[in-house]
């Protein structure tokens, strides 16, 4: 018997989590240097969990540190088609039970994982982030702690206004529509560069009432294995999110051939989803629905400079856009377009800034930079870097070494680059690989057409300027060429609530992630109409006179 069936009932108002400073001697800085210690000292067993249990195959994967590539924090069990299939068959059966909650006994869940990770789980995750992810304490505290928690906080406030949105009643009629889950299970599939969008691709769905199979990244099972345990501690019933590492194909080819499959909430390689998103196609005719297919991928993401930019906050935000989190966000700022006139002195102060930076390993909190994620991204990193010392059309001018022996380190790199559509200035890096072309002050519309039209992506990108002119003809000329558009700011940090995440073109559905319209996504709306005094004859007034 449900007891609060006459309430009418308000989620709280959500703000965004505070970040904490780690100062010397904060409790928060003494909380996660515990939480480092410990985690550091033990290694996990990570199963599958399907329908609540846990599950092992045997077929192991190591979840190493990146920094120290030898020092494995944990194996996991990674999922065959066998397990993959038991996992859709959990999330399915548990579609009943789910769908029969009230959406705000859905949403407690989700505020109580958000309040978990706010407190008791805060110094844990963000740790997780910094051993088996390479953030630094700001870098790991503003994803897998912040941008978390808002998603969880602000999906529930999206959730409930997406109930309420109802469309207008006429006499003698009720209008009101439904927002039901979909039929069948959600695919989610979730990247290694951020613990919060790990934890948001499989819970977005599941707010509104979805079931899903969540496939994490191999080379970042820790932090999203946390997550799932949280979620279980909140009281998230059994078979709702069913967790399932193992290889793309392993996992991913027996969802997108199963005939219950609803949606896929993506984000990773714009060649993985596109291959997806090809299969779907082909299989389409076998789906009980026309699967849902979100998704966010690739960028490279550009910042433009016009000749009235102030010199020390655009080459801070070339810094910061290129070389935070080693340049693994999608966001991240990779190709520059900077006006001769004040090139000299842009270069001498971002290379009077790089000269400040230390690299290393995260435990060391004065360390700006870490190790990329794996073997597999130090060596496409550091194959550009090579291209580009061995072949004309650019040159190295900063940084630009490399060292696997003990972490996957390279160093922030910038490369000056004379021809527009040199490679490492089109193609994606995902490294801290920063390219940059020099153009003379009166191209400035001829360079914005070849920033719109250089590149595949559209997710983020900036432009700088003191003359509002300049700026906003920059805004329209690039309007399709950023998902999220800066003006004078680094093209990254997007906060929920705030900045709604996503991009076109090659860069993905553009959802926005932190938004309704991602919610939306999750729900499929039957329209309902009542009739109180329904009529009883056929005929119309205008049949009584010939």
């Amino acid at each position: 018997m449900n007891l609060m069936n006459n309430a009418v009932i308000n989620t709280p108002q959500p703000v965004n989590e505070p970040i904490l400073g780690y100062a010397p001697g904060s409790p928060e800085k003494k909380a996660v240097k515990a939480a480092l210690a410990e985690m550091a000292g033990k290694e996990l067993e990570i199963p599958l969990i399907i329908g609540g249990q846990a599950v092992k195959t045997g077929n192991m994967g190591k979840a190493v540190m990146p920094h120290d590539h030898k020092h494995v924090l944990a194996t996991y069990h990674k999922a065959g088609a066998k397990e993959v299939q038991m996992a859709i068959e959990a999330a399915i059966n548990a579609q009943q039970m789910w769908q029969s909650f009230r959406w705000e006994e859905r949403c407690a869940i989700f505020l109580r994982v958000a309040d978990l990770l706010s407190t008791k789980y805060r110094a844990l995750i963000n740790a997780g982030a910094m051993l088996a992810g390479g953030k630094n304490i700001f870098q790991a505290e503003i994803d897998a702690a912040c941008e978390f928690i808002d998603f969880l906080r602000f999906n529930v406030r999206y959730a409930q206004e997406i109930y309420e949105r109802q469309p207008v009643s006429s006499p003698g009629v009720w209008n009101y529509v439904q927002h039901r889950p979909l039929e069948g299970f959600v695919f989610a599939v979730t990247p290694f560069n951020f613990t919060a969008i790990a934890g948001n691709l499989p819970t977005a769905p599941a707010i509104m009432g979805n079931t899903v199979v969540w496939k994490p990244a191999s080379s970042l099972v820790y932090t999203p294995y946390l997550i799932m345990q949280i979620l279980e501690e909140a009281g998230l019933p059994p078979g709702v999110i069913n967790f399932v590492p193992g290889s793309g194909a392993s996992v991913g080819d027996v969802c997108l051939a199963d005939s219950r499959l609803s949606g896929v909430h993506f984000t990773g390689s714009t060649r993985v989803f596109q291959s997806m998103w090809k299969t779907i196609g082909s299989n389409i005719a076998n789906y009980r629905s026309y699967p849902r297919i979100v998704g966010e991928t690739g960028g490279k993401d550009f910042v433009f400079a016009h000749a009235s930019a102030e010199i020390k906050p655009l080459a801070t935000a070339l810094v910061r856009g290129s070389f935070e989190y080693q340049g693994q966000k999608c966001s991240a700022a990779s190709r520059a377009y900077i006006p001769k006139s004040i090139w000299p002195a842009v270069e001498a102060e971002v290379r009077a800034q790089m000269t400040r930076i230390k690299m290393g390993s995260p435990v060391d909190f004065t360390n700006f930079v870490g190790a990329v994620i794996d073997k597999a991204a130090f060596d496409s990193i550091a194959g550009y870097i090579d291209y580009a010392k061995n072949n004309d059309g650019a040159e190295v001018i900063i940084g630009g070494n490399c060292d696997d022996s003990v972490g996957y380190f390279i160093e922030p790199t910038v490369i000056l680059a004379s021809d527009p559509h040199f490679k490492t200035m089109v193609e994606e890096i995902f490294g801290p690989v920063l390219t940059i072309y020099v153009y003379e002050d009166d191209k400035f519309e001829e360079t914005l057409d070849l920033c719109d039209t250089s590149s595949m992506y559209a997710l983020t990108g900036a432009i700088f300027g003191n003359d509002r002119r300049a700026v906003s003809f920059a805004a329209g000329k690039l309007e399709h060429a950023a998902g999220n558009f800066y003006i004078n700011d680094k093209p990254t940090g997007a906060v929920v609530g705030q900045q709604p995440f996503g991009g076109g073109r090659a860069s993905g559905t553009n959802d926005k992630a932190g938004s309704q319209a991602n919610l939306m996504r999750w729900v499929s709306t039957r329209t309902i109409k009542e009739t109180f005094v329904p009529p009883a004859d056929f005929v119309y007034p205008f049949m009584d006179e010939k």
